[in-house]
């Protein structure tokens, strides 16, 4: 039978404390920051309505409806340049048997199992 000193266990409970408490302590520490990071999106939002704010003052007097036709011709010369960008091949798939030459390393008479003398 195997008899435990008391010295022995306390240390052992201190270190349980310790590292629990150190675990505990940096999984709050996370769960507070990942909160406050909902946050973050509405501060830039407020900076950002207020510069828009700004420009939409100006942008107002000068601004003007596009039309159907200029929208079609935007959309038809953004959907001729994106299709421009492709290769245009031939589509025909040749395929040719080749020779190739004894290589070796390619061999199965020199498998792994197989020890050279």
């Amino acid at each position: 039978m195997i008899i435990l000193n008391a010295p022995d266990l306390n240390e052992g409970f201190m270190m349980l404390a310790i590292g629990m408490g150190v675990v505990f302590s940096v999984l709050l520490l996370l769960f507070v920051s990942f909160n406050q990071l909902k946050r973050l999106p509405a501060l830039f939002e407020k900076k950002e309505k207020n510069e828009t704010q700004a420009t939409s003052n100006s942008a107002n007097n000068n601004k003007s409806e596009l039309t159907a036709d200029v929208n079609a011709a935007i959309s038809m010369a953004l959907y001729l340049y994106l299709n421009d960008q492709h290769d245009h091949e031939s589509e025909v798939v040749t395929i040719r048997p080749m020779e190739r030459r004894y290589s070796p390393w390619s061999s199965k008479i020199y498998g792994l199992n197989n020890i050279l003398k």
